[in-house]
């Protein structure tokens, strides 16, 4: 083959490497034999709950199996049209399986990086909670185009996207926010965009046209559901009800619905405001729920934490991230190294990247190069 496909071709079958190693592809055919027997019990619907996880989870294996099996399958059928088209010296059929490779390259590719979403709670829904820093309009004004780069990232996953709470900022943007994003593996995606975003920029706001330096906060946080405990005792929390404030408008919540939940033991302040002061209550509680559950995921995950830990401090957090806009266009992840000059696209939501490499460096210690023996 020739020098370009033969590169494809290797790039493919290093990410089928590393989807048999997730899958375990030597055991995955009796895991399967198990789960159907499990499904053939009469009494499985005896436990409604206990038999949608079973069916999930064995759906789940049947997914990535396929997977895999497809990928190998459509690479070898493309590896033998070539070399058949060679040949025949058949150029069309050469050149029609080369860009079949290419194509199937890219979907190994996110394949594998999906293959790495196995956490205990990677496949939860998200919420994702926006701070601004220090600096005033010019942070509040971050904060609003990272809120613009995850929804849009979210919409192009065909995520749900729902703001549960914002706070608008004096002048413009917003000093914080929270959105609720539902999707499957939102949260697998999203938790490695906890810490704080460094931007640098000709600020807008700045008459003398000066570079300015903004610190913008980002937390995210699994949504629990039914199959999770998480206990709450009520004498460790004050509810608190408030008018909500908005940017004006026919939607704005005139009555003191708002709801606002302090933790005592852990500090953790939750907040929502929709126009039901009972439906801001559940919220509330679910959103701390949520909280608590993710500094238990957090003890748990040593590896991310000391990643957090040795990115040093910005502004007043750890540092993950910085968008340099000016005097040059590059986007660069402090944990993995991993840059980009579109930062256009990046804060378009073209996310996928930056995520991948910091993914691979949790999963795996090292980055997706690394992993993959380059």
């Amino acid at each position: 083959m020739r020098a370009e496909a033969q590169n494809t071709a290797d790039q493919i079958s290093k990410s089928l490497e590393l989807l048999a190693q997730r899958l375990d592809v030597d055991t995955a055919p009796y895991r399967l034999e198990e789960f159907n027997a499990r499904v053939e019990d009469p009494n499985l619907w005896d436990n409604p709950d206990a038999a949608q996880k079973l069916m999930r989870e064995r759906q789940s294996l049947v997914d990535a199996i396929d997977t895999y099996e497809g990928i190998k399958q459509e690479l070898a059928d493309n590896v033998e049209l070539i070399e058949l088209g060679e040949m025949e010296g058949d150029e069309e059929v050469i050149k029609e399986a080369e860009v079949a490779l290419k194509s199937l390259a890219a979907t190994a590719a996110q394949k594998e990086l999906e293959a790495l979403l196995n956490g205990e709670a990677d496949s939860n829904d998200t919420f994702l909670e926006i701070n601004s820093g220090a600096g005033g309009t010019e942070s509040c004004d971050w904060a609003s185009m990272l809120a613009r780069m995850y929804v849009r990232w979210a919409e192009k996953k065909g995520y749900k996207v729902d703001l549960q709470a914002e706070s608008a900022g004096e002048e413009a943007g917003i000093k914080s926010a929270t959105y609720k994003i539902e999707g499957h593996n939102a949260y697998g995606w999203l938790k490695s965009e906890s810490g704080v975003h460094r931007l640098v920029r000709i600020s807008p706001f700045d008459s003398a046209a000066k570079r300015h330096t903004s610190f913008t906060s980002v937390k995210v946080y699994p949504v629990v559901d039914d199959n999770i405990e998480i206990e709450v005792n009520p004498s460790d929390i004050r509810i608190d009800t408030y008018r909500s404030s908005g940017a004006g408008g026919q939607h704005v919540n005139t009555t003191d619905s708002a709801v606002r939940i302090t933790h005592h033991p852990t500090g953790i302040v939750v907040t929502s405001s929709e126009k039901s002061q009972h439906q801001n209550r559940d919220i509330a509680m679910k959103a701390l729920k949520s909280r608590l559950y993710q500094m238990e995921l957090d003890k748990r995950s040593a590896l991310v934490n000391e990643a957090h830990e040795n990115a040093g401090d910005a502004g007043w957090g750890n540092q993950i991230r910085s968008y340099v806009l000016q005097p040059y266009q590059m986007v660069k992840d402090l944990r993995t190294n991993y840059e980009t000059s579109d930062t256009k696209g990046v804060l378009d939501g073209d996310l996928d990247g930056l995520m991948g490499a910091t993914l691979a460096l949790a999963v795996a210690g090292k980055s997706r190069a690394e992993a993959q023996g380059d």
